[in-house]
């Protein structure tokens, strides 16, 4: 028998929610959503020494670590250009310390095969309303980047800046369940690399409509330089900051106020600018920036 809310669930990063299918196959046999299992103890272990080399290179430098509780938290931050080194490196320093994170991905990244095994091996979801809950529900410990995909494919120029439009998916989420929100900054990945052209030049016209057609997905991925000529970042040090938790307890149930939830959001956005500041601030001063430094000085791993 179908469920009676099959059909109906939210998408997240998009500037509104909007409806979408959610088929019974996409349910358990209890009727919550389908969500898979968090990596296991020895996943994680066997993660953290696959990723230790490129650690030793960069050695993350994290503040306020102790702000993340180990249950019901919601990890709201800033995603940078490509995406692809703040996320990880931030979620081992987590792992290590016993913080299961579950991470919402944008739901084009669960079309690609392969990929999308790859991203679920690691505890990420993907990032509907209705799953969202479900994790909530189960007091785990949740990751989101309400810029999404527009905050990944960075246009010159927009170097750490949030890009959340009107998006208020995940401050409703957590006032309907009175989740703890922790605030966070990444900064030192949109130093590994340089745009060399991004999605609004007229030449990466063909690959955006080919990833709206195939993934679903406005966004088209800038073309960027690393390493000499190459695509492969720099090794960049990245630094993490975590702030103080924001409690929503105090206005649980009240969802469908746009007033209460517009703030929430608004409090969380001003923190993570203000944790990039603090941490822009303290890569100044940070004596082992520099990548020969690190592998000699004293810092090292």
């Amino acid at each position: 028998m179908p469920q009676p809310w099959a059909g109906r669930c939210i998408r997240r990063g998009h500037p509104h929610w909007h409806t979408v299918v959610v088929t019974d196959s996409e349910l358990d046999p209890k009727g919550d959503p389908a969500v898979p299992e968090p990596p296991s103890a020895d996943e994680i272990a066997r993660a953290l020494r696959l990723a230790e080399p490129l650690r030793k290179l960069i050695n993350p430098k994290v503040y306020g670590i102790e702000n993340v509780p180990n249950r019901r938290a919601l990890l709201v931050g800033n995603h940078t250009v490509m995406g692809m080194l703040d996320s990880p490196l931030m979620c081992a320093e987590l792992w290590e310390r016993g913080i299961i994170v579950r991470s919402l991905g944008d739901h084009a990244h669960f079309k690609i095969p392969v990929w999308r095994d790859v991203l679920t091996a690691f505890g990420v979801v993907d990032g509907t309303r209705a799953i969202t809950s479900e994790l909530m529900r189960r007091d785990e410990v949740i990751l989101v980047y309400p810029g999404g995909g527009r905050e990944v494919a960075k246009r010159k120029g927009e170097k750490y800046q949030l890009i959340w439009k009107n998006r208020m998916g995940f401050a409703r989420l957590a006032v309907q369940h009175g989740y703890t929100i922790v605030p966070f900054a990444a900064v030192g990945a949109e130093e590994a690399v340089d745009i060399v052209m991004d999605g609004d030049n007229p030449l990466l016209a063909p690959t955006r409509m080919l990833v709206e057609k195939v993934l679903g997905s406005t966004e088209a991925m800038p073309i960027t330089r690393g390493i000499g000529l190459t695509p492969f970042p720099r090794p960049e040090r990245q630094y993490y900051w975590f702030g103080d938790p924001i409690s929503t307890e105090n206005v649980q149930g009240r969802q469908d106020d746009d007033a209460v939830v517009r703030h929430v959001r608004e409090d969380t956005k001003k923190a993570i600018e203000d944790g990039m500041d603090f941490l822009l601030a303290e890569r100044e001063k940070d004596p082992n920036r520099s990548v020969v430094k690190r592998l000699l000085g004293p810092e090292r791993r």
